[in-house]
């Protein structure tokens, strides 16, 4: 396991978080809770410090199975928790809002669901263009002065969108979207990051399960699963990526004799995420993890991976499905 620090955090911070979104079960499929509570655990039992987690994941169900898991396992004092802010929800309409009064309402219920009574990384989940953005910092600066967060941090943040939340409030994290297929914030949001000492947390690091080697042609994605509206997954698409997997699968083999996963993670770090988002809701889901140590990527490697992508994905489709309405609509 290798290890970093995150600003304003005294732990240390694993460089693989567990993601827990799908554990939650909304547009995953479902959910099984003792299943997700072992997964949980392996991953604290492998060495993994970090657990993000947010409420709209589920609508709270996330939070809760993360804060029975914790509740069981213990030593709170070495994990670092991350969970997030400014998306609410009725009848499972998503809108953003990271009003000030919004943040006071969501850290109370945050802290009720994970049982404790600070969080270490709270991020706002997605920038809200109907509230200035010094409110919403200025709002996190109050939590982080009574002591109820660690670290401020925000996610899907633009360069000019940090920038502009930094100057009313310190910023120690940004979470952004970060994989083989969806590189596309490297000169810009993780470059900011690196120059500025803003940890990053990369999510999506295996790109929704396409870079696990076992998507097939066939596969099929059951009720709510966000991958039915991820146009990677549908054609004419969906098989020019699946073709890419195969010569990426076929390098990390013959070259570096790993599998597909520990290629695709191991990228992630050494360009240079501070912790990669590993997303499980299955204790055999984290088995792998142990093969992303004790190599890297030198920049041969990095170039001969980049020259695959560019052959076979030449216009690669970003994670913009994922966003929620840019402006505060309620249902």
């Amino acid at each position: 396991m290798e290890f970093t620090t995150i600003p304003n955090v005294q732990k240390k911070a694993s460089r693989v978080a567990l993601g827990t979104w799908a554990i939650g079960g909304w547009m995953w499929g479902g959910s099984d809770e003792k299943l997700a509570i072992s997964t949980i655990h392996k991953a604290l039992d492998m060495g993994i410090t970090v657990i993000d987690t947010a409420p709209v994941y589920g609508f709270g169900a996330s939070e809760e199975i993360v804060g029975k898991a914790l509740k069981q396992y213990g030593k709170r004092e070495e994990i670092i928790l991350a969970t997030k802010v400014g998306l609410a929800w009725e009848s499972e309409k998503i809108y953003r809002d990271s009003s000030r009064k919004r943040i006071f309402k969501e850290i109370e219920d945050s802290l009720k669901r994970l049982q404790v009574d600070y969080i270490d990384v709270y991020q706002v989940h997605w920038p809200d263009l109907d509230t200035p953005f010094s409110e919403t910092a200025k709002a996190l600066k109050e939590l982080l002065d009574s002591g109820k967060i660690r670290a401020i941090g925000v996610s899907n943040y633009s360069v000019e969108q940090m920038k502009e939340f930094q100057k009313s409030a310190p910023l120690h994290v940004n979470q952004l979207p970060f994989n083989l297929f969806e590189r596309e914030l490297e000169e810009t949001v993780l470059a900011y990051c690196l120059k500025h000492q803003v940890a990053s947390l990369g999510y999506g690091s295996l790109c929704r399960g396409l870079l696990t080697g076992k998507m097939r042609k066939d596969s099929q994605f059951q009720g709510d699963d966000l991958r039915k509206s991820d146009p990677k997954f549908k054609e004419p698409h969906y098989a020019k990526y699946l073709a890419c997997v195969d010569q990426l699968q076929q390098l990390a083999k013959q070259k570096y004799q790993r599998s597909l996963i520990a290629l695709a993670i191991r990228w992630v770090l050494d360009k240079g995420i501070s912790v990669a988002l590993w997303g499980a809701r299955k204790p055999e889901q984290l088995e792998a993890i142990d093969s992303i140590w004790g190599w890297k990527l030198n920049s041969d490697d990095l170039k001969e991976v980049d020259q695959i992508l560019t052959r076979m994905i030449p216009h690669p489709i970003g994670p913009e499905f994922m966003a929620p309405p840019e402006h505060r609509r309620k249902p």
